[in-house]
């Protein structure tokens, strides 16, 4: 499988940069404007949620829209969601309590650009606004499944999901983890959120995760959101700087935080994320080439330099 996989003579390239620029325009358009009152919070928060990024959460609802035909308008507010909820994660992650990073994407962090407080209240605020952008009405999706979705996103966020995870991981600074240990870490820190986006798709086209189709979709979302880890732990230590926008090379070693390349070292993990790969494709195998965007989005992340 290649990245130049095509769905009704549109390229992966092609629906990638659609899509990118059409979660641009929604956030744009469902963010709160920078001159609206409190304008700083306001504009703060459209820095930290438009200031670029690889938007593989939202690319990832739309992939699996695309898979099950769902229409993109009821895939919009979904995607919108998903990736507020992700801005939140980031603006807190990199707050000196936290990480305590200095760059995001190649730019200021929203606690240098603005300060630790309003980056506080970015957080905040953005998590609120998923929420609020799920619940409004009118957009095509049955009231039914808008609960569904804002169930799903709860749990995925929250302190069983990502948060729990990031919890986990503060812990483990200073400790040796074992395979299991680190994979159950990010299938909650990383994972949950690329698990999330498939979740939603099948809210968005009304399948339920116990039938076969759902099952399957959760099956590759699980492999690509640990393959989505495994790669960054790669980039962050042999990454180009410029590509991936970092201060330095090694920051979690650094930190003495573990990693998949800290326990399995560089080339095992890279094969280990290659093992992901070749399961989440395995996963996609009942699919003809309406899963094409799926794949070659798996193969993205696997391949990705950034």
């Amino acid at each position: 499988m290649t990245l130049d996989a095509a769905v009704n003579n549109e390229t992966f390239a092609q629906f990638r940069m659609r899509l990118v620029q059409r979660t641009e325009s929604v956030l744009g358009t469902l963010l709160p404007a920078a001159h609206v009152l409190p304008a700083r919070l306001h504009d703060a928060m459209r820095y930290s949620t438009l200031g670029g990024g690889k938007r593989i959460r939202p690319l990832l609802v739309y992939a699996t829209g695309a898979c099950l035909g769902v229409p993109l308008e009821h895939l919009d507010r979904p995607a919108a969601a998903l990736e507020m909820i992700h801005a939140y994660s980031l603006v807190h992650d990199d707050l000196p309590a936290m990480d305590n990073d200095d760059l995001r994407r190649g730019q200021p962090t929203c606690h240098r650009a603005y300060d630790e407080a309003t980056a506080i209240l970015v957080g905040d605020a953005l998590q609120a606004q998923a929420f609020q952008v799920l619940a409004e009405p009118g957009w095509g999706v049955t009231a039914e499944w808008q609960v569904q979705m804002l169930v799903t996103l709860a749990q995925a966020s929250g302190s069983r999901g990502m948060v729990g995870g990031q919890a986990i991981d503060l812990a483990a600074v200073g400790h040796e983890l074992a395979l299991p240990a680190l994979e159950q870490m990010h299938l909650h820190k990383t994972g949950m959120l690329i698990r999330c986006a498939v979740q939603l798709a099948l809210c968005a086209a009304g399948i339920g995760e116990k039938e076969s189709k759902g099952a399957a979709l959760l099956r590759y979302a699980d492999r690509v959101g640990l393959a989505f880890q495994v790669q960054d732990d790669i980039l962050d230590e042999i990454g180009d700087l410029q590509q991936t926008g970092k201060a330095q090379q090694g920051a979690d070693r650094n930190r003495n935080k573990p990693s998949f390349v800290t326990l399995l070292g560089l080339v095992e993990a890279q094969s280990y994320a290659r093992r992901l790969l070749d399961g989440a494709l395995e996963a996609l195998q009942s699919w003809q080439t309406e899963a094409d965007y799926l794949r070659a989005l798996a193969c993205l992340i696997v391949e990705r330099n950034k």
